[in-house]
């Protein structure tokens, strides 16, 4: 099979290797047919902390400028931050440089709407048509408009975040709580959060620089020094976010990591016994959510993986959606604003553990136990289209089957589910159950079926 590029272009942006497929000509072009899309006026620009980011918010600046925009530059931000922000000031439209959890190795563009949104698949699709068309606005010297920066981009979102918990609740409690910012952008506004909520905070990785002390993604094994730090200082609950700040893992008091999966179930089971309506997840989220649901009658209703297939389906949610995101760490709280938001997930907990009195581990317990187990392989999203088609065949009538996004087969007892990333040039492969045998039975079986399935396209 010919080896993928590692250029992704997808509703979760454009992202690329540095060096390799993501250049500052290519930033450039997609930043002036983006310029042009929205009409000019003040577009938002930011970055995590990535050491690649400062060349590439320069190239994106000089393409909106060249098509007539107005740069605001607002420098390393979280992205929740640069979202809100973008709504708050009522800007055109916004470009986040940011690979998320992606390595060090790689970067991106996120394109944002003037409602503070990831472009919909639509709109990406109008987007793109530009840029593909290189039918770029251009402008004179005259019409040039100067970059103006924005010193205090947290702050609206700040403001959500304070009036949406229960402060007063949280600071009695006066937690303890280790932290792990990846050495990303979440560094910018984590320790204002967790002060303004009384906490006693122990940092790790809090210089924004884009060191990467461990990999972004995090995964129970790349967070290895907050397993420690946390029983050690006796912190009350571990943090961990990554490079832009949009997932939040956990660590408990003992030092156990939950797993990303946990951190939207945990929510949910807050959220729900406090308020009426549905649950919004993508389909590779954990079926815990449906037994959490179930258990105070709230519909689930599942969508393709991506932020924006998420967040469109909360807008348009009947009952009204109180509770969202995906099961890679990823929460939603409408009422705050609908995207990824590691703050809103850090208040959630926090609340519910200052609301019941119980422990993080102690919460946990209240989950139903699934587990997962997630793999992955080298190929294009074109590779994987085709596998899927022979897969599809091969399942054929042996479990309630999805092709909303790749290819999902759900069986009483487990679940199965094989899709192109959106993020990178690889084909994710995952399986659920209550049993660790069952799951990882069925991972070896859906590998070796791909296996053999590879040699015939």
């Amino acid at each position: 099979m010919k080896k993928p590029s590692s250029l992704k272009i997808s509703i979760s942006g454009v992202r690329g290797i540095i060096g390799d497929s993501l250049t500052p000509q290519l930033a450039g072009a997609l930043a002036q047919a983006f310029a042009s899309y929205v009409g000019g006026g003040p577009i938002i620009v930011g970055r995590d902390a990535r050491t690649s980011g400062p060349m590439l918010e320069q190239a994106v600046i000089a393409g909106l400028l060249a098509a007539g925009g107005q740069p605001v530059d607002v420098g390393i931000c979280p992205i929740p931050s640069f979202l809100i922000l973008t709504k708050e000031c009522r800007a055109s439209g916004g470009i986040a440089v940011t690979a998320s959890h992606n390595p060090k190795e790689w970067n991106g563009l996120k394109f944002i709407s003037r409602a503070g949104l990831y472009l919909t698949p639509h709109q990406t699709e109008e987007f793109l048509d530009i840029y593909h068309q290189g039918e770029f606005a251009f402008v004179g010297p005259e019409r040039l408009k100067p970059v103006r920066t924005e010193p205090h981009p947290v702050e609206p979102h700040l403001r959500k975040l304070l009036a949406h918990f229960d402060t007063e609740l949280i600071r009695r409690r006066k937690f303890k709580v280790a932290v792990d910012c990846g050495n990303g952008a979440g560094a910018m506004l984590a320790p204002r959060f967790l002060e303004a909520l009384g906490c006693e905070t122990v940092f790790l990785n809090a210089e924004p620089d884009g060191s990467f002390a461990h990999a972004s993604e995090p995964t129970p094994e790349a967070i290895a020094q907050i397993r420690r730090l946390t029983p050690r200082i006796g912190a009350d609950v571990g943090f961990v976010q990554d490079a832009d700040a949009d997932r939040l893992a956990l660590v408990d008091e003992k030092g156990q990591p939950l797993g990303e999966e946990l951190t939207l179930a945990l929510a949910a089971h807050y959220v729900l016994g406090r308020r009426t309506g549905s649950v919004v997840c993508n389909l590779s989220t954990t079926r815990a959510i449906d037994d959490i649901a179930a258990a105070r009658k709230a519909p689930v209703f599942r969508t393709k993986i991506g932020e924006i297939n998420v967040v469109e389906k909360v807008l348009a949610s009947d009952p009204p959606a109180v509770i969202a995101g995906e099961g890679n760490g990823g929460v939603i709280l409408p009422e705050i604003h609908p995207c990824r938001d590691s703050f809103a997930g850090m208040g959630l907990i926090l609340e519910a553990m200052a609301s019941t009195g119980k422990t993080l581990s102690a919460l946990r317990k209240q989950i139903p136990k699934y587990i997962m187990i997630k793999d992955k392989i080298e190929g294009s999203a074109e590779q994987a289209h085709r596998l899927i088609g022979l897969l599809k065949k091969a399942y054929d009538g042996q479990g309630r089957m999805s092709l909303l996004d790749g290819l999902k087969v759900d069986f009483p007892d487990h679940w199965i589910h094989v899709r192109p990333s959106n993020t990178e040039p690889i084909i994710r492969m995952i399986a659920e159950s209550r049993s660790s045998e069952t799951a990882k039975a069925a991972i070896r079986r859906l590998k070796g079926r791909i296996a053999e399935l590879r040699k015939k396209i």
